[in-house]
């Protein structure tokens, strides 16, 4: 994942158009973006889009090697609520902890979800109606994709989800010239009330932890500096075999060029409450951390924004898990430019498990 900075997340949310744009049919009103659009029709192919095998009305599009299907699908075929806020200009589609926030301006389209600006995702005219693609909504809305390029079908259903609860906590203060929005997962529904606990005593504190020293930061503000901003949020990245894997980000701006953002990685066993090390996935192979940094090594190398350093993983907490992948990230400045963002690697599990082996096996 990239980093999207908050400076150009409140320039995006500037402009705004029309509130009947998602809510009368996702139609983009004429004259925006035209000849986007009119490459999107010459250039792009038609999804037939079905939802637990059942043909919908609405239909999806292919495009740059993406699937990309309308809101007004998420809205009519999987029941998201559609939601439109004029103060914010801002959309709002799904709901609970599957919530995402579309904000619609002259410069492009801003995505978060719980507070998680997500730069790597965007929503896009095509064929005048507004489109976001798949990976959205499988990374992080509970639903998976079966796709057939030969027939030009996607079905789309459900993930199977641990059984526990979601609760978005907040941590908010409305100083005009310092405002704070930290967001925050809390679980309930887990057999083992200590582990429930020792996850959310993990998470609630990194959030705590932040919100104290923000208000330390607000304390020492002098008057006439230029206005602080601390945001953070969250995303659920992957919540199945009895395994849970967020991000969180926290933002903060104190003054300068740009604000800076730390992002942290939370990969749980639900048996138990265990905080899981990438060691604790791969154990099956006894060279994981010698084929990884190799793996790692040669990519990051690559990078435009590199400035080197990187000898190895100092940390095995910086990774995520999705659907039979690994992620690794790198913090801001931590091996690259700020430009590059947190870069980040996937690899796939049968990459890293050659033998077949199941990282969760030994967890359930």
């Amino acid at each position: 994942m990239n980093c999207i900075s908050k400076e150009q997340a409140r320039k995006w949310g500037v402009g705004f158009m029309t509130a009947g744009l998602l809510l009368s049919g996702g139609l983009l009103p004429a004259g925006t973006n035209q000849a986007a659009a009119a490459q999107a029709k010459a250039d792009n192919s038609p999804v037939v889009l079905k939802v637990n095998g059942k043909i919908m009305q609405q239909t999806g599009m292919v495009q740059n090697g993406k699937v990309w299907v309308p809101v007004t699908f998420m809205r009519d075929a999987l029941g998201m609520p559609l939601t439109y806020d004029n103060a914010n200009k801002t959309y709002t589609l799904g709901k609970g902890t599957s919530k995402v926030r579309l904000m619609v301006s002259d410069y492009g389209i801003s995505i978060s979800v719980n507070n998680f600006f997500l730069n790597e995702y965007e929503a896009k005219n095509i064929n005048n109606r507004m489109f976001v693609p798949f990976d959205l909504i499988s990374d992080y809305l509970g639903y998976k994709g079966d796709w057939s390029a030969a027939t030009g079908r996607l079905n789309v259903i459900s993930k199977p989800q641990n059984a526990i609860a979601i609760k978005t906590e907040s941590i908010v203060g409305d100083r005009a010239d310092a405002p704070v929005k930290l967001e925050y997962p809390q679980f309930s529904g887990l057999a083992n009330a200590e582990a429930e606990q020792l996850i959310n005593d993990t998470i609630k504190q990194t959030f705590t932890k932040f919100a104290a020293e923000a208000e330390k930061e607000i304390s020492n503000k002098p008057a006439d500096d230029r206005p602080y901003e601390f945001d953070g949020g969250y995303v659920i990245t992957y919540n199945q075999d009895g395994i849970l894997s967020l991000i969180t980000n926290q933002y903060s701006y104190t003054g300068g060029a740009h604000g800076m953002t730390y992002r942290n990685a939370f990969t749980f066993s639900l048996k138990d409450g265990k905080r899981l090390l990438i060691g604790d996935l791969l154990k099956a192979n006894p060279n994981y951390k010698k084929e990884l940094n190799a793996k790692l090594s040669k990519l990051i190398k690559a990078e435009g924004g590199y400035l080197g350093g990187f000898g190895g993983l100092n940390t095995e907490k910086n990774y995520y898990v999705k659907d039979g992948k690994l992620a690794v990230f790198f913090q801001l400045y931590e091996y690259t430019a700020y430009a590059s963002g947190f870069p980040t690697y996937e690899f796939t599990f049968k990459e890293l498990l050659p033998d077949g082996s199941s990282p969760f096996a030994a967890l359930k």
